[in-house]
């Protein structure tokens, strides 16, 4: 058997193990196992329960519902009040209710149920009648001010016009025409138009 090549070995065990009864082979398994240490062991199922929560309360929600989609063990970490309970809580959103101890998932029901309310919300932008515009006076400085020539002054003809940001008028025409800034939805435009 030592002279043998590795195809050989193969071969007789193959053999070998075809030939003996199914608690032969579990007998096999069993040693083979305690010998060959196992590959990509989901460490969820080998440490403890407590220990498993402690890694996943590191991720954020969006991680947590990814994790939820690996296994149906992960699902059922990933899915405990326990995690989701602390979340909810850091922005203070609170049930107003008390659940069973047989309902499962009820603070992660709660933290998407919440999240939904903020993305219905917009922030909404002032109206034109609510802009407030304020006049601006120059600050008046140290330094001495030059005096225009009277020949300046003779070639600008009537009086020149000032681009709307400069202009003495307390309500600019271009505020709400060139605002590419605003919140709101084009359909929520039209709808209000």
């Amino acid at each position: 058997f030592d002279k043998w090549t590795d195809g050989q070995r193969r071969r007789i065990l193959l053999d070998l193990l075809e030939r003996c009864s199914l608690s032969q082979q579990k007998f096999c398994a069993k040693h083979l196992q305690a010998r060959v240490p196992t590959e990509a062991v989901d460490f969820t199922t080998r440490l403890p329960r407590v220990l498993s929560l402690y890694i996943f309360s590191f991720l954020d929600p969006r991680s947590l519902c990814r994790c939820a989609q690996v296994s149906w063990h992960w699902k059922h970490l990933s899915e405990l009040d326990q995690l989701w309970m602390l979340k909810c809580l850091r922005f203070g959103w609170l049930l107003n209710f008390c659940p069973t101890p047989f309902e499962q998932g009820v603070w992660k029901r709660h933290y998407i149920e919440m999240v939904r309310e903020l993305r219905l919300t917009r922030p909404k932008t002032p109206s034109k009648d609510e802009f407030i515009v304020i006049d601006v006076q120059s600050v008046k400085s140290n330094a001495p001010e030059r005096k225009l020539s009277p020949a300046g002054e003779g070639t600008t003809r009537g009086k020149k016009e000032l681009p709307p940001w400069r202009s003495s008028d307390r309500n600019p025409t271009d505020t709400i025409r060139y605002n590419y800034l605003d919140n709101y939805d084009p359909i929520e435009q039209a709808r209000q138009a």
